[in-house]
């Protein structure tokens, strides 16, 4: 008796576990068919953000174009590509221009969108809030090199601007060549060009508000900017947490292409920046591809730890971080 009880009992836990085998493997082939639509996503991400960081090893080697990252002739040198980055005269420059760069950006560019989709949100015609969000975004579908096409077009010498400002009996101006416009021009037209299509995600988020909270609000009397002040607004919360952890993430980010674009020789004391250094030292003159791999490694592992930083002050403050 005794051992039919215990055959039955360890019978139970493997009948048990081949149901949840079969469980698992039927769910495996109803998710089948998404699985196929995510995988050239997943392939994408694999080949141009996981791949290459096995080209990071140049940075501790004496690295020559052309020669194999791992060879039994590989020169490595620790780092001193690093070391030379930090004695080098260019170092606070390019650190400051991009710091200011990226946190004026920050604090103009951040806000905005929220502010956008919340009075978006607040308009009793959504006719016409489809079509101001059909205005705002279409910006970002602009390319950087028209982007400073316009811009020139507006604050080039003989721009907009300065026919205006000629045909009144003043000077004209190549804001280009002036080192205090470059950081407005260059902060503003990225705002203009991208709150939009950053406003979005809080368009969606707040699409999810339940009516009934507004009912109960007007309810009780309170005015529209009263409603998107404490049932608006707390609705996103959790999605601004995470915008901003990812943003403060991503501060010292900033791409070289549209500084590049706008760099001259009148500016280049504040638009030079870390991603334009980097271009130019690895792909420009006599490349030194190690050494601006070092520069390049030095950034982003400054973006890791403000990312830490700011997932940490969140999970510490409130309820939402990214891990």
């Amino acid at each position: 008796m005794k051992m039919t009880q215990n055959r039955a009992a360890a019978v139970k836990p493997a009948a048990a576990g081949r149901m949840l085998g079969n469980r698992r493997w039927k769910r495996l082939k109803e998710s089948l068919p998404w699985l196929a639509l995510l995988f050239p996503a997943i392939l994408v991400v694999f080949l141009f953000n996981y791949l290459p960081i096995y080209g990071v090893l140049i940075a501790f080697q004496d690295f020559m174009p052309g020669d194999p990252i791992l060879s039994p002739l590989t020169r490595w040198i620790g780092f001193d590509n690093f070391v030379r980055f930090f004695n080098d005269v260019q170092f606070w420059p390019l650190m400051s221009n991009t710091f200011l760069l990226c946190i004026f950006g920050f604090i103009i560019g951040f806000p905005l969108p929220i502010i956008v989709a919340l009075a978006l949100n607040a308009l009793k015609s959504k006719r016409m809030g489809k079509v101001l969000q059909t205005i705002f975004t279409a910006p970002h579908f602009i390319s950087l090199v028209v982007l400073v096409g316009m811009l020139t077009l507006f604050f080039g010498r003989y721009g907009l601007v300065n026919n205006i400002a000629a045909s009144l009996g003043g000077e004209r101006i190549s804001y280009f060549l002036e080192s205090g416009a470059f950081r407005p021009m260059y902060i503003l037209s990225s705002n203009w060009q991208d709150f939009g299509w950053s406003a979005i995600i809080y368009i969606a988020a707040l699409s999810n508000v339940d009516p009934g909270q507004h009912e109960a609000a007007i309810l009780d009397g309170a005015t529209r900017f009263q409603r998107i002040l404490y049932v608006d607004l707390p609705a996103i919360m959790p999605m601004v947490s995470v915008m901003l952890i990812m943003s403060i993430g991503g501060l010292m980010g900033v791409g070289y292409e549209k500084a590049l674009l706008m760099q001259t020789d009148g500016n280049l004391g504040v638009s030079e920046l870390i991603a334009t250094y980097v271009y130019k030292q690895g792909l420009t003159g006599i490349p030194d591809q190690g050494y601006a791999t070092a520069i390049g490694l030095f950034n982003s592992v400054i973006n890791v730890v403000l990312l830490f930083i700011a997932n940490t002050t969140s999970k510490r403050f409130s309820e939402n971080s990214l891990f």
